[in-house]
């Protein structure tokens, strides 16, 4: 066989084994994407988004669209060519599997913690547009969880409003903590609690909790810290003066937080809050309205800008890395509370954007 020819088929069949290398072997890899983006003002599966019922509700137009990013699975083993072709691509990032998965953390558990943090985002973005609009709202400290073998396993369970801890009056989930730790491990400590039950009836009912009992627990050390436990996480529950209803399946995370929000005011208002305008946003919201930052903006930008948005609302936080790589057409509006992104909208629906709050790379 001539030498060039042997020469030739040699480093073609090298070739083939790094390509079938490059196939079979994996890499501790995962690769984010632009996910799909839904308006809040409008319908998914054939049912509206945001469904009011018991109060006046208003016509919308325009879009609100809250934005998604999609990742490739726990247990998906990426390859060396699709990790090139990712980091290669415009529309993908390609990032460590930990970053996505930390810890071991299973797929199946990713989904049910980014499911608890939906719905803990849409509470909040319930809380937060209410009180935006000076629509009350009641609160209460609740039990969330309790945990497995804990003092408060049997005695204690999710939905018990906590009213008082060794007789002293709670306002917010932290002060439970506060109180316990006061205590010594071995040392009783007293909750004033309305049962579950007696509390989910009270709510259908529209009133107070009332019958509130006292429980009695001995605290325990904490694991590797010298302080007092019950073995509870304490949180916030709260009742509407009218039922909203957030209906959107397959989608997780707390980020789609302020764009209910504004989605939930729209509707409760009179007027039309985007003008008609196509604005897209992200990022996360707390009861109090305050505007939290979320993973994966640049991809956010781009599934947006494909849907065809023209103003993108940005968590403060994000503002420099959506700065930095912003796809063209897409107007980056800065955002820091609820009602920055209210003002901004008014800024769009009056032609007014040259006063936008806008983003910097620096």
């Amino acid at each position: 066989m001539p030498r060039r020819t042997a020469t030739m088929l040699a480093s073609t069949l090298i070739l083939i084994a790094l390509l079938c290398a490059g196939v079979l072997i994996p890499v501790p890899y995962a690769e984010m994407s632009p996910g799909p983006t839904v308006n809040t003002l409008g319908d998914a599966r054939g049912e509206p988004v945001l469904q009011i019922t018991g109060h006046k509700t208003y016509p919308t137009s325009g879009h609100l669209n809250m934005t998604t990013v999609r990742v490739t699975g726990a247990d998906y083993d990426m390859n060396i060519v699709e990790a090139v072709y990712g980091w290669l691509a415009h529309d993908s990032v390609i990032v460590p599997h930990d970053t996505l998965y930390p810890d071991g953390k299973t797929e199946e558990q990713s989904t049910q913690e980014n499911a608890e943090e939906f719905s803990q985002s849409q509470e909040s973005a319930k809380v937060a547009a209410l009180k935006e609009l000076k629509i009350p709202v009641t609160s209460r400290v609740v039990v969330s969880t309790v945990l497995k073998d804990s003092a408060a396993q049997g005695e204690l369970h999710a939905g018990d409003v906590i009213k008082a801890v060794d007789g002293t009056a709670v306002g917010k989930p932290e002060d439970v903590a506060k109180l316990v730790t006061e205590h010594k491990p071995g040392q009783d400590v007293v909750f004033t609690i309305v049962p579950a039950k007696a509390a989910a009836a009270a709510e259908k009912a529209g009133k107070e909790p009332q019958g509130s009992e006292d429980v009695t627990l001995t605290t325990r050390k904490a694991p590797a810290e010298d302080r007092a436990i019950v073995g509870i996480q304490a949180g916030t529950d709260h009742t509407f003066p009218f039922e909203i209803d957030i209906k959107l399946a397959d989608v997780g995370g707390p980020s789609a937080g302020l764009m209910f929000s504004l989605g939930i005011i729209d509707k409760l208002t009179p007027g039309k809050l985007t003008g008609g305008a196509f604005v897209a946003g992200t990022g996360t919201i707390d009861d109090a309205g305050a505007v939290g930052p979320i993973g994966g903006i640049n991809m956010k930008l781009v599934g947006a800008r494909d849907a065809g948005a023209r103003y993108f609302l940005t968590p403060d936080d994000n503002c420099a890395a959506a700065a930095s790589d912003t796809p063209s057409g897409l107007t980056l509006v800065r955002v820091k509370t609820i009602d920055d992104a209210k003002k901004s909208l008014d800024r769009i629906r009056a032609g007014d954007t040259a006063g936008l709050p806008s983003c910097s790379a620096g």
